[in-house]
């Protein structure tokens, strides 16, 4: 059977994308890649182990194990024989709660999605699920590793391979800010950003951020945004309270949401998908690289992917071109106010969205990462950049003297127990106080006798 390429991944996200109306609920929606899909899983398990041992973590053997069972349980291939995790089910449903709440699809949702389809099945039938789990698995790898097996090392792979990384790590960052400029919900691609470049927003921020989205459930950057709206024009009588966790935090959310509202306004003021998206990229690029050195490793890599993407987007514009009249009039402008950027801003920003969604399918549609350790764990490669993994980040800070906070079932099994020890304690002083009375009655009636 052939090997599934990034071309057939990616027509089949054109068809769900000119099929979206009918396949979900929101034009906006993301395809979360291979990458995401595990990091997403990874978050699902640590959330299930937090709440049943109270620990907010999980191994990268449990994780391993659980992806292959997911791929095959969720593509329908056979599972007999395979090894499963404890309860998988729960992971499950946490997994598809938070691609659900980050108004996400993963590749497998959209592969089942068209399939649905009675028109242009063609397209992607030639997709068989096994092709697609091992797209998914990195199974096209075997091939290319094959023939550089052997190659001798070259004295400059080592650095060439940091630059690699870095290169990758901007990428990321510019593709998370994007994403979220689409999809406001994605919670995934905020807590690639919400600290990068530095705002002081570190885990205690976003674990408030974290707290108050799931207790209003809405979005962390909905959360956010409505904090700093509150602030800006509510005046006193609505105002957050003075013990709100978030107001320590007000300089470095202000800079965030101010940013994206920057962001905002080129999209919704700028008509021409090709320069408004140019001038999105540039304005990311001078926020991440300010205050830098252009020597930095860093600084180059920002500016190469900015230039690539912008080329990117050309293209994409252009190849669009003889495809207008399924792109642009699928949908009535009678209705803009249904599609109107964050709360109404400009219809023309709608365009730019659309060719933002193509950038953002085609990084979907990429080959997973082969270090899968690198893309969980490893917090080495972001702290330089004011960034941490994104497990470490979603996992709540230590308290100060470095014990974790208990969970709440604990703490009330341990405190119904110090009071019934306090209770026992309490008829065992009594005893002993009537004990004495009566040894005490006793000794008095001997002596009187």
């Amino acid at each position: 059977m052939a090997v599934l390429n990034q071309k057939s991944v990616m027509d089949m996200i054109r068809e769900f994308r000119r099929n979206w109306h009918t396949l979900c609920n929101s034009e906006r929606t993301t395809v979360c890649g291979a990458d995401s899909m595990l990091l997403a899983l990874q978050l699902s398990m640590a959330e299930n182990n937090k709440q049943h041992s109270g620990e907010f973590t999980v191994s990268l053997s449990d994780v391993l194990l659980t992806w292959k069972y997911l791929l095959h349980e969720k593509l329908n291939l056979p599972v007999e024989n395979m090894e499963v995790i404890d309860h998988y089910e729960d992971i499950r449903r946490i997994y598809d709660d938070f691609l659900k709440n980050s108004n996400m699809l993963d590749l497998i949702d959209v592969y089942k999605k068209c399939g649905i389809l009675t028109s242009n099945y063609e397209n992607y039938a030639n997709i068989a699920p096994s092709q697609l789990r091992d797209f998914l698995c990195g199974r096209q790898y075997a091939v290319d590793d094959e023939t550089d097996f052997c190659v001798p090392t070259s004295p400059m792979s080592k650095h060439n391979q940091d630059n690699e990384k870095v290169r990758l790590l901007a990428k990321k960052i510019i593709y998370s800010y994007l994403n979220l400029l689409v999809n406001s919900k994605n919670d995934l691609a905020l807590a690639h950003i919400l600290n990068i470049p530095d705002r002081g927003l570190g885990r205690e921020a976003f674990t408030a951020l974290k707290h108050a989205a799931r207790e209003k459930q809405m979005s962390i950057f909905l959360v956010a945004t409505s904090f700093i709206r509150t602030l800006e024009l509510g005046g006193k009588g609505y105002a957050p309270s003075p013990s709100d966790p978030l107001r320590t935090h007000i300089k470095g959310l202000s800079h965030f949401i101010n940013f994206i509202d920057k962001l905002d306004e080129i999209l919704g003021e700028i008509p021409n998908p090709s320069i408004a998206g140019g001038r999105i990229l540039s304005v990311i690029k001078m926020q991440l690289i300010k205050g830098q050195n252009s020597r930095d490793p860093f600084y180059k890599a920002v500016e190469e992917v900015a230039q690539d993407l912008d080329l990117r987007i050309k293209h994409i514009i252009n190849s669009q071109q003889g495809d207008v009249a399924v792109s642009t009039t699928d949908i009535s402008p009678a209705r803009p106010k249904s599609h109107a950027i964050n709360h109404g801003t400009a219809y023309c920003g709608r365009d730019t969205v659309k060719t933002l969604l193509v950038l953002l399918d085609e990084e979907a549609a990429s080959a997973p990462t082969k270090n899968k350790a690198e893309l969980l764990y490893d917090d080495e490669n972001t702290i330089h950049h004011n960034g941490t993994s994104i497990l470490t980040l979603f996992r709540s800070p230590t308290q100060v003297n470095n014990s974790p906070v208990k969970p709440l079932r604990e703490r009330i099994h341990k405190s119904m127990q110090e009071k019934k020890i306090k209770k026992v304690q309490i008829h065992l002083l009594e005893d002993q106080q009537l004990e004495q009375v009566l040894e005490m009655f006793i000794w008095t009636k001997v002596k009187m006798k």
